[in-house]
C-alpha cells in the first residue's frame, strides 16, 4: 500500500469535512493551471510568430463564435467515448477479477493477453470501417476494444496481488466466494481500476480523434481536421480547446464516481 503523504491527507480531510471549501480549492487549482497554460501558449505564439499557432485570445474568440457548430460535435464525441468506456469496463472487470484470482484461468488466458495487448488497436480501424461503415459503430467498437484490454490487464494484476492473508481471514469467518469478492477483492482493485480508467480516457480521446479525422463527418476530430484543411488555424485551435474540455469532463466524472464508490478511502 502506498503511504499517504501529509498533503494528500490534509486535502482529503478538507474535502470530507468541508465539501464547499474542497470544491473551491479544486476550482482555484484549475484557474491557476489555466492561467499558466494560457501564459505559456501566448509566449510560445509570440516566439514562433506563425499563423499555425494563433494567440490564445484569438482561439477563444473563435470558440465562442463557432460554439453553435462545436457543441453538437462535442456531444457526439463525448457520447462515443462514454459509451465505449462503459462497454469496455463492464466487459473487462468481471473477466479480470476471475483471471486474477484463478491460477488455472490465468494460465489459459495469459498467452492471449501477451499476444493481443501489445498490438496497437488503431490498426483495426480500416477493417472496422469496411465491416461497420462510417457511422458511430466502428469508432465505438475500436475504443471499446482498447479500453477492454487496458482495464482487463490492470484488474487482473490487481486481483492477483490481493494478499492471501486477507482472503483467508475473511474465509475463516465463514464468508462465501461471492462475499470474498464483494468485500475483499473488489475493494482492493478499485483504486487501480480508476487509475486505469483515467489513463484509458486519454487513450480513448486520442483514438477517437484519429477515427473521426479519418472517417466520418461528425465529432471534434472531424471539426479539427476540417478547419486544418481550410487553413483556419484559430478555428482549429477552438476545436482543440473543446477536445481538452471534453478530457477535463471525463477526468472529473471519473473522479466523482471514484469518490462515491470508494468513500471508505476518504
Amino acid at each position: 500500500m502506498v503511504k499517504q503523504t501529509p498533503v494528500i491527507g490534509i486535502m482529503r480531510s478538507v474535502r470530507k469535512r468541508h465539501p464547499l471549501r474542497g470544491a473551491l480549492l479544486r476550482l482555484a487549482g484549475y484557474i491557476i493551471s489555466l492561467l499558466a497554460i494560457l501564459a505559456g501558449w501566448q509566449l510560445l505564439s509570440i516566439i514562433v510568430h506563425s499563423p499555425a499557432l494563433p494567440a490564445p485570445i484569438d482561439s477563444i474568440q473563435m470558440l465562442i463564435r463557432h460554439a453553435p457548430q462545436i457543441v453538437p460535435h462535442l456531444g457526439t464525441s463525448l457520447y462515443r467515448v462514454v459509451v465505449s468506456m462503459a462497454l469496455g469496463t463492464i466487459a473487462a472487470v468481471p473477466l479480470g477479477l476471475a483471471i486474477g484470482r484463478s491460477p488455472r484461468l490465468d494460465t489459459m488466458f495469459a498467452p492471449f493477453l501477451y499476444i493481443l495487448y501489445p498490438i496497437p488497436k488503431i490498426v483495426l480501424l480500416p477493417v472496422l470501417l469496411v465491416l461497420l461503415g462510417l457511422a458511430d459503430a466502428p469508432k465505438i467498437v475500436l475504443i471499446t476494444i482498447t479500453i477492454f484490454f487496458q482495464v482487463l490487464v490492470t484488474v487482473r494484476d490487481s486481483a492477483k496481488a490481493v494478499p492471501d492473508a486477507s482472503i483467508l481471514s475473511v474465509r475463516s469467518l465463514g464468508a462465501s466466494r461471492w462475499q470474498v469478492y464483494r468485500h475483499v477483492v473488489v475493494p482492493a482493485c478499485m483504486p487501480e481500476l480508476f487509475t486505469a480508467l483515467r489513463i484509458s480516457s486519454g487513450t480513448a480521446v486520442a483514438i477517437l480523434f484519429f477515427a473521426e479525422a479519418i472517417a466520418g463527418s461528425t465529432g471534434l476530430g472531424y471539426f479539427i481536421m476540417d478547419s486544418w484543411g481550410m487553413i483556419a488555424y484559430s478555428r482549429m485551435f477552438a476545436g482543440i480547446i473543446a477536445m481538452a474540455l471534453m478530457g477535463v469532463l471525463l477526468y472529473e466524472a471519473i473522479d466523482a464516481i471514484e469518490r462515491h464508490v470508494t468513500r471508505w478511502r476518504a
